[in-house]
């Protein structure tokens, strides 16, 4: 009887967290995608490479690694995506200033840009997560010219982190909780 009452007080729990998700996430064929009504609650951070070539690639994922390093703790702070927004707008010199000194490091001569806008962006199928082609809001990094293949992730909420590996690994801690549950 203990452990029915657990199970259920959990049940509710979780329930009652996910409910404050609501629309965030509907299955598709095992793949988690955006609810399109929700799709303008993400904010996106794109990396561009000054190139396709195997160096300004390489240097983009050396940037990508310090950059969320910068911004993980700073955007874990914020409740809502609009002070997400301010505080990366904020601090839009600092996440250049990173990016620079990765690219002085490696010996890279061009700079690197960064901004907040709204940009149209295709449909993206990393894994089991899909968003959907639409307007997001996005933190845009952009290094040299900016014409090569770019890196992008969910910094808002932090869906997504990098590891040493170049790997993308994809997180939501409502989806851990559930799958956790579903396990025991």
């Amino acid at each position: 009887m203990k452990k029915v009452c657990i199970i259920f007080l959990l049940s509710i729990i979780i329930s009652l967290t996910a409910c404050s998700f609501c629309g965030v996430f509907v299955s598709e064929g095992g793949r988690y995608a955006l609810n399109n009504q929700t799709q303008n609650e993400y904010l996106r951070i794109h990396i561009r490479a000054d190139s396709n070539q195997n160096a300004d690639q390489g240097v983009k994922y050396l940037v990508r690694d310090e950059v969320v390093a910068f911004l993980t703790p700073l955007v874990a702070d914020y409740p809502t995506k609009a002070q997400a927004i301010q505080g990366i707008r904020e601090n839009l010199n600092c996440i250049e200033g990173v990016a620079k000194s990765v690219l002085v490091r490696e010996g890279f001569a061009y700079g690197a840009s960064a901004e907040l806008k709204t940009e149209y962006f295709p449909t993206r199928v990393y894994g089991e997560y899909t968003l959907p082609a639409g307007e997001y809001t996005a933190l845009i990094l952009r290094l040299g010219r900016g014409e090569g293949d770019n890196w992008w992730c969910v910094v808002y909420p932090p869906l997504c982190f990098a590891n040493t590996d170049a790997d993308i690994v994809y997180k939501s801690k409502i989806l851990e909780i559930i799958r956790r549950f579903k396990a025991t």
